[in-house]
Parts: structure tokens; C-alpha cells; sequence
């Protein structure tokens, strides 16, 4: 990171934006995408917005859509070392009027950031899901 003063530069989409860019995400979790795998992610993704610092990618925010009626947005995430600074919050905005012509924009979270994305204008659902780790690593069906 550059020093908290640093301009941060928000771009629709990750052309040009190297996997290396991308390192240093997913903090906490117990098994990571590699840099090359999120940034396949992002690559396939119907929207995504970034926050730049420099040539690093301070946070990113993407959304799966039908293009029509639906989005969902899997991840949002800002590095550790430059939350606190409203970037989160703008890459949301920014997400919103990206996917302002839809009907529906779900996502899900953790319990402790209901009350983040409540206090961004969202309302609280019930939702069900699956996990598979290894998909984040392997590029092979896991079944």
C-alpha cells in the first residue's frame, strides 16, 4: 500500500489488471482462490469494479446476472490494509448503478457484515447455499 493519502482510481471491469494485482485477498479464509483463479473469476463475471492503488488492486466487487432480471454479487473484499478508508462502501454504490436496471440484486454475507450492508441500504434475506473449496484450487468438477 501507498500511504493512506493515496488516490484510489475505481475502473469497471479487469482489463489489463495482471493476476499478481490480485494477491493478498480472501484473508481468513480457509482455502483461497489462487491470483490466477480470481482473476478467471472476475474474467467471467457480468459486472465487476475494482479500487486501484497504483498498479494494485485495493478491492473488488463482482456480479453473476442474466442479464435481464437478476444479479447476485459473490464477493466484495478490500485489502486489510486499506479498510476503513470508504472503499468498500464505494465499490458498492458503485455496483448498484451498474446493475440499476434489474429487478432483483441478492447477495449473502456473514452474520457479523448484516449489519455493514444493512447500514448500505440492504434488506436482510434467508438463504441457502453450498460450498466447495476445492473448486477455488482445482480446476476439475469436484462432483
Amino acid at each position: 500500500m501507498r500511504d493512506s493519502a493515496s488516490v484510489i482510481e475505481y475502473r469497471c471491469g479487469v482489463d489489463g489488471v495482471p493476476a499478481v494485482a490480485l494477491e493478498g485477498f480472501f484473508v481468513g479464509w480457509p482455502v483461497k482462490p489462487t491470483p490466477d483463479r480470481h482473476l478467471a473469476a472476475l474474467r467471467g463475471s457480468y459486472r465487476v469494479v475494482v479500487a486501484l492503488d497504483g498498479e494494485q488492486v485495493a478491492g473488488f466487487v463482482n456480479a453473476i446476472s442474466d442479464g435481464v432480471a437478476t444479479a447476485f454479487i459473490p464477493w466484495l473484499e478490500v485489502r486489510p490494509d486499506h479498510r476503513s478508508r470508504g472503499i468498500g462502501r464505494e465499490l458498492v454504490r458503485r455496483m448498484r448503478d451498474e446493475l440499476d436496471d434489474l429487478y432483483s440484486v441478492d447477495l449473502t454475507c456473514d452474520p457479523e457484515l448484516v449489519p455493514y450492508y444493512r447500514a448500505l441500504g440492504w434488506a436482510e434475506l434467508s438463504g441457502m447455499g453450498l460450498r466447495r473449496s476445492a473448486a477455488l484450487i482445482d480446476p476439475s468438477p469436484t462432483g
